[in-house]
């Protein structure tokens, strides 16, 4: 199956709106709880970011306490774009299958249409191309401008590397 990037976009712009979200950094754990989701952290082994499965059918996203902040507010939205386009894939679980639903090789590759999904839904709903468009500062950037992308980064609450990749990104021009 191939990736729906554009429907995982459109996804999240969708929770922006039913948000009301004008200025960043976009609430990700408010909409979380009043979503009816429950968010734990806790210290979670090797590189595993987090993981999203069902119990007594109310979804709940575990997240690694061990990560940045900022890590830790793109798994959340990660997972969320899980429970919003995927959620067929987690329903009646109460473990959900590692292989499929954590960030792992198949991601870094690129070749898994869920994590692609999931993370293009996760840099929309962090970084929405309005609230972007919205920033001054964002007009006319270069890829070397580490001042404003350190400032961007900051105000969005994501890491410099998701704004320079967001900013960057064929599918924003």
């Amino acid at each position: 199956m191939r990736a729906d990037k554009s429907g995982a976009r459109a996804a999240a712009r969708e929770l922006i709106t039913q948000f009301a979200v004008k200025t960043p950094p976009v609430p990700v754990e408010r909409m979380a709880r009043a979503m009816k989701i429950r968010v734990q952290y806790a210290p979670l082994d090797g590189d595993l970011s987090g993981m999203v499965a069902m119990q007594d059918d109310v979804p709940v996203i575990g997240i690694n306490a061990l990560h940045h902040p900022n890590r830790q507010r793109f798994t959340l939205a990660h997972e969320i774009g899980h429970l919003t386009l995927h959620r067929d894939l987690i329903e009646g679980s109460v473990h959900v299958d590692k292989q499929i639903l954590h960030r792992d090789i198949m991601t870094e590759a690129g070749t898994d249409w869920r994590e692609i999904e999931a993370n293009a839904f996760a840099s929309e709903l962090l970084m929405p191309e309005s609230l972007l468009q919205a920033q001054p500062s964002a007009a006319g950037i270069a890829f070397e401008d580490d001042e404003v992308i350190t400032s961007l980064a900051a105000k969005f609450r994501v890491s410099e590397a998701a704004i320079r990749f967001r900013l960057f990104s064929p599918a924003r021009r």
